[in-house]
């Protein structure tokens, strides 16, 4: 059994604990913007590849104090590298972190690199190429006051960024985010589900996920725990042939989404399309004023603009004041979830919320609002 670290979005630690709990992760304690769990290889390869809210998944390799940058760089020549990595491996360091001393994220990392390559250098008379965008091992380095714990970055590029979205709006949702909200609401997925304000059909798509049991990544083409000397290719194989089985082949209920602009509609097919539910997902194009209800009841969420980067926040009072009057008038026996990141705005809907949960969009603070329509 190892110890785990999964990195999340602020303020989803119990949603991403649900989740990890659910998965078969053992001794799941919730941390600031992360989770630690424990479990064997084949969990750690069953959350990279089924997890819907959480960034990535870290392997702790050693922790230690670490109050300067000579220690700093002392302390990562004591670990055998090459059980991690070979010189013809490229590499990357992230930091995230700091303390009085070591207060620049960039500068540590360089710090990390440097003990690392000079290790190599001594041992082989090779090195590691660093790269950026593509590495084959990436190293994260978490320094929280005088404590610095080295891992293993299992996952690669981030876990939101599924592979299906190419197209994207202008200021589109997390996956990860669109998929915690579905959980926090407790959707059941034999409910119809619609966004009105669709965007590139992030809520739709992830709503779809879901439902259909599909593990999300299976649309990544890598993993960097596929890079790691333990791989094994057995095991991995094994955990996808069972997640292409445990697929459904169609929708328990079906899903809508729905926007104004065809343009992003267009994004919003491709996306679909990238991940198989071109067939499942009904876009349409419609104006908010003219929104039927398509069922006589379901769950209706959407993330319109804020005022913080898309449209001007008094032409938005009407968007919102026309969204509570649609969900009034045509919505009876629905359940609605509006998202917004400003208060004055959230007030021109003009329903009482039966509920008010605190998200955070990135780094903004905002609230997701439940309106019971009866």
């Amino acid at each position: 059994m190892n110890s785990y670290f999964a990195t999340v979005q602020r303020g989803l630690e119990p949603v991403a604990a649900s989740e990890l709990e659910r998965l078969g992760a053992k001794e799941i304690r919730p941390d600031f913007t992360g989770v630690h769990f424990v479990g064997d290889r084949a969990l750690l390869y069953r959350v990279n590849l089924w997890a819907r809210t959480i960034f990535r998944v870290l392997v702790p390799i050693r922790e230690f104090d670490c109050p300067n940058s000579d220690i700093l760089y002392q302390e990562i020549q004591k670990i055998t590298w090459d059980e991690y990595l070979k010189p013809d491996n490229t590499l990357a360091v992230t930091c995230t972190g700091g303390n009085q001393k070591l207060n620049h994220t960039h500068f540590t990392a360089l710090q990390v690199k440097n003990a690392i390559v000079d290790q190599q250098r001594r041992k082989s008379g090779q090195r590691s190429s660093v790269d950026i965008q593509n590495p084959d091992v990436a190293i994260n380095v978490h320094i929280r006051q005088n404590r610095c714990t080295v891992s293993l970055d299992s996952s690669g590029t981030s876990l939101h960024r599924r592979g299906y979205r190419q197209a994207m709006g202008a200021a589109p949702l997390k996956e990860t985010l669109a998929a915690a909200l579905l959980d926090i609401v407790e959707w059941n997925t034999n409910l119809p589900f619609l966004d009105p304000l669709c965007g590139s059909g992030t809520l739709p798509i992830e709503a779809a996920l879901k439902a259909l049991n599909i593990a999300p990544g299976l649309f990544r083409q890598k993993f960097s725990f596929q890079n790691f000397p333990d791989f094994d290719f057995q095991l991995w194989q094994q955990l996808l042939a069972e997640a292409q089985k445990s697929k459904l082949a169609k929708l328990p209920a079906p899903i809508w989404g729905s926007d104004r602009d065809p343009n992003v509609l267009t994004q919003a097919h491709s996306n679909a399309q990238r991940c198989g539910l071109e067939h499942q997902i009904l876009f349409a194009q419609t104006e908010l004023s003219h929104l039927e209800a398509p069922a006589d009841c379901g769950v209706l969420m959407c993330n319109p603009p804020y005022g913080e980067r898309l449209g001007d926040v008094q032409e938005l009072g009407i968007l919102y004041k026309l969204l509570g009057d649609v969900f009034k008038q045509r919505f009876k026996g629905w359940t609605a979830f509006v998202l917004t990141g400003n208060k004055e705005l959230a007030k021109k809907v003009g329903l009482r919320a039966s509920r008010r949960i605190p998200i955070y969009n990135g780094a903004l603070a905002c609230t997701l609002l439940k309106y019971e329509l009866y």
